[in-house]
């Protein structure tokens, strides 16, 4: 039969090269969750990604049929892989069965990064899967075998993968020149629990696994059969099995896994814990060792970090949905790293340090914070995956462009058949304005807070608010008439949460470009102007203004290290 030729539809509008190697994933399980449902959160971060929502819509394939793969990060031409005759219905980064994935890059052995004639780079492996899989065993799987039929593109990589019962974090590694595919570990979050991570391995010991029992329902741990044998044939480790660790063996941590990385991870799990005060001072880069490794001989247990957080804790509290966003949000508030109070916060407290993260003084070097909530963020979202609605209501991918803590997480179900066109792929690039892009939109009034942060960001707080809160208590309206209506036709009850879905997406960014227009006039050339009612008899009534200036402690920052220059001469202060 005839070839056909098919193209991962996202990848020819990034012709661009993009990095999502700075990422920030949360894990909830059912037993962890307020109302039952299992959550993961993605911030998809580069300088240099375009927000939009992706959509594949389910299709049935001839036989014979191929898939060309680009690489997602730079939409480079990898090859082909055969198609499967059925694919499902995805939305950005979650499809019609309620499977999500999201993803932080942690990069490892740099040995291990290349690996000639490979096809599947880490974004492909993502959304091919949500194409083919109906459970997050599927999906593991799916990847697994993609890895080892068609060999692994990229560094190492850290995966969260839910459906509406189980939660699964899977980190793999490929396996460099010389062999195809990747050694990998995937491990069930235990109901109950929440895990994370952010661009650093997190897997340590695991109970390994001689053959994978993909069918067992208590099967808490799948993996490469070669995932141990494979570290010690490259004299990567030297021990027993029983002890051999997947993250310091393949990617060992160091300051900037700790400090950049561990330390987001630490900033969700000190929300809903009351132990996390002994893991602060790894998260700050302080990583202890029974024994330091020597360059070029195999790790062994005595190298490992004796200090790490643990994979998984148990809250205190059930999570919400609206809880989730907020961690999305952090800046490492309420801590001695707080990145709103120091000199780098600038007169307006901005939580935000621009690049590059190390500079050097005098021969020292230095660091800015990388918390959860940056600037550089493409898109985000928090998947809901609930169990007890049918697959066609039951996944929600809340959606946000832009940086998590100016964006509004917009509810989009997972079985709608089309996007709203202010999300959708093509609307715009990075550098292509247009003027209805979300992504726009929204960089519009986060990069106008930036400037004046602490005027600022608390009216978008406030608009963000009102929003979200309205999303979160009409979602059950809105599943009782999807209900209804799937109770005689599954058709109609997709076609109203399309609906719903597409209306709320282009809602928003148009009342968010309002939201832009109003905040441009108040703020503009550094003074505060409120609308005044016209009395009677006049035509017109200009605004009420205020200048504020700076902070007492900002002025007297200046005067010391102004000395006299700026002193007014005779004056009295």
């Amino acid at each position: 039969m005839k070839n056909f030729v098919l193209t991962l539809g996202f990848a020819l509008i990034l012709a661009i090269p993009i990095s999502s190697n700075a990422c920030t994933n949360y894990l909830i399980t059912k037993g962890a969750s307020v109302d039952g449902s299992t959550m993961i959160s993605y911030a998809a971060d580069s300088h240099v990604l375009f927000g939009e929502l992706y959509h594949w819509a389910a299709a049935t394939w001839p036989e014979g049929s191929l898939l060309d793969i680009y690489e997602w990060d730079t939409g480079k031409f990898l090859g082909k892989i055969k198609q499967v005759h059925e694919t499902y219905n995805v939305v950005g980064n979650m499809n019609e069965f309620q499977v999500a994935i999201g993803e932080t890059t942690y990069g490892g052995r740099s040995e291990l990064s290349s690996q000639d004639g490979a096809i599947m780079d880490y974004g492909s492996l993502i959304y091919i899967a949500l194409q083919r899989s109906k459970s997050a065993r599927e999906a593991i799987k799916v990847i697994s075998g993609l890895m080892d039929e068609y060999g692994y593109y990229s560094s190492g990589e850290s995966f969260s993968i839910a459906d509406k019962n189980e939660v699964w974090i899977m980190e793999l590694i490929g396996k460099g020149q010389g062999e195809k595919g990747a050694v990998w570990v995937a491990l069930r979050i235990p109901d109950g629990y929440v895990s994370g991570h952010a661009n650093h391995a997190r897997i340590t010991t695991f109970d390994y696994q001689k053959e994978n029992n993909w069918d067992d329902p208590e099967a808490m741990t799948f993996n490469a059969k070669d995932v141990i044998s494979f570290a010690k044939d490259k004299v990567f480790y030297k021990g027993k099995d029983k002890e051999f660790n997947f993250s310091e063996v393949y990617a060992p941590v160091d300051f900037g896994g700790s400090r950049f990385c561990e330390i987001r991870v630490w900033s969700m799990f000190n929300k809903v814990t009351d132990y996390m005060d002994e893991y602060w001072d790894y998260a700050k880069g302080n990583i202890k060792h029974k024994k330091e490794h020597v360059e070029g001989e195999p790790y062994t247990v005595d190298n490992f970090a004796s200090n790490r957080m643990p994979l998984w804790v148990k809250p205190n509290k059930k999570v919400s949905a609206h809880d989730m966003m907020m961690f999305m949000r952090d800046h490492l508030e309420g801590t001695e790293l707080d990145m709103s109070l120091d000199a780098g916060a600038e007169p307006f407290g901005i939580p935000y340090r621009w690049r590059p993260l190390t500079w050097e003084v005098d021969g020292i070097q230095y660091c800015n914070e990388r918390a959860t909530a940056t600037q550089q963020t493409g898109f985000s979202f928090i998947s809901q995956s609930r169990s007890w609605l049918p697959d066609e209501i039951g996944g929600i991918i809340w959606f946000g462009m832009d940086d998590a803590a100016s964006s509004v997480y917009v509810p989009m179900y997972t079985s709608m058949t089309a996007v709203p066109e202010t999300f959708k792929t093509g609307n715009g690039a990075m550098m292509e304005w247009s003027d209805n892009s979300a992504f726009w939109v929204f960089n519009q009034v986060s990069n106008l807070a930036y400037t004046r942060y602490s005027y600022i960001h608390p009216e978008i707080e406030a608009a963000q608010l009102v929003l979200e809160t309205e999303f979160i208590q009409n979602t059950s309206a809105i599943d009782a008439g999807a209900i209804e209506l799937y109770k005689t036709d599954k058709e109609s009850a997709v076609a109203f949460l399309t609906n719903y879905s597409v209306n709320q997406g282009n809602r928003v960014t148009h009342g968010w470009k309002k939201l832009y227009q109003y905040l441009f006039m108040r703020y503009m050339d550094g003074n505060i102007k409120s609308k005044q009612d016209v009395p009677e008899g006049y035509k017109y009534v200009t605004p009420s203004v205020s200048q504020p200036g700076y902070s007492e402690d900002y002025y007297k920052k200046v005067s010391t290290e102004t000395g006299d220059k700026l002193k007014v001469i005779g004056g009295d202060h």
